[in-house]
């Protein structure tokens, strides 16, 4: 796989830029494929001119793309990728909202690309227990970096993003394995699987309320304010599995999302909720889910 990075910042030079992809390209290669064992390769690309050219395709080069800017406009940045790039995997990556967030660019790249690698178009589910009530059933995002979001490491000098192994998926805990790259304790324990640490955040479908839900822990003020700048700036992958419905390709769903800034409202009568999506009249779609401890679909 490889991830076409496009600079459209202004802040960022090109150099700058490539200093950050050797280092997240050796966190992917060194860090996270032996655990995972698969990855992707970033590459620099384009700009080509001053502004985004709609006419032509000259920036994609690969088989995903990030989009790296300063100002925070998902509307803006969804409009050019559906007009050039519809149907390919992509994310965005805005220096202003970083610094609103308190992160690093590099680290918010970092976290972008795996996720990127880990389900390309943000719509695999995995099945686990509630955070609250480990007796419910709920069906967890497959995100590799939102539960450790907070913590960072160093690779050369760049920032990057702590993210889950293949166990945080797995029911229980497993003697002698771990649950995320860094292993930090907290209070003297570990992550848990399908937890979620300092400054971290979960999100899964839920079959009982029919949507999309989020959880951080009770306490935990750090999380809740990146939710919250986040959910102001209509940014992430989470944004779009929480206000969309899943019944069309990932650019409409995105939009509507935007558009709705507001939870979907589970449907009800012949058609309903099935396995972790919503299900419109007239329209029977199948959700994709991944088995603990794998990524198959």
């Amino acid at each position: 796989m490889i991830i076409t990075l496009v600079n459209r910042s202004k802040s960022l030079s090109d150099e700058d830029i490539l200093t950050a992809l050797r280092a997240i390209n050796r966190q992917i290669k060194e860090d996270f494929e032996p655990y995972w064992s698969f990855g992707a390769t970033l590459r620099l690309e384009g700009a080509v001119g001053k502004q985004a050219n709609k006419a032509t395709l000259p920036e994609m080069r690969g088989d995903a793309i990030i989009y790296l800017a300063d100002k925070a406009d998902v509307e803006g940045a969804l409009g050019y990728h559906d007009a050039n790039f519809r149907g390919i995997p992509y994310g965005f990556v805005f220096t202003e909202l970083c610094k609103q967030l308190k992160e690093s660019w590099t680290a918010t790249l970092s976290h972008e690309a795996l996720e990127l690698i880990g389900d390309a178009q943000g719509n695999l589910l995995v099945q686990g227990p509630h955070p609250t009530d480990s007796h419910k059933q709920v069906f967890h995002w497959y995100e590799m970096c939102d539960a450790v979001q907070a913590e960072t490491y160093e690779i050369d000098g760049v920032e990057v993003s702590n993210f889950v192994l293949p166990l945080y998926f797995t029911p229980g805990e497993q003697q002698g394995g771990r649950n995320d790259f860094l292993g930090r304790l907290t209070k003297g324990k570990g992550l848990r699987s399908f937890g979620v640490n300092p400054g971290g955040y979960i999100g899964f479908y839920n079959p009982q309320t029919c949507k999309h839900e989020t959880y951080s822990a009770p306490d935990d003020k750090k999380a809740k304010e990146r939710i919250k700048i986040k959910k102001a700036a209509q940014f992430g992958r989470g944004y779009v599995r929480k206000y969309g419905d899943a019944t069309s390709t990932r650019e409409d769903e995105h939009a509507r999302a935007l558009s709705s800034g507001k939870e979907t409202q589970p449907i009800h009568g012949k058609s309903g909720a099935k396995g972790g999506r919503l299900i419109s009249p007239g329209k029977k779609t199948q959700p994709r889910l991944v088995k603990a401890g794998g990524k198959g679909g």
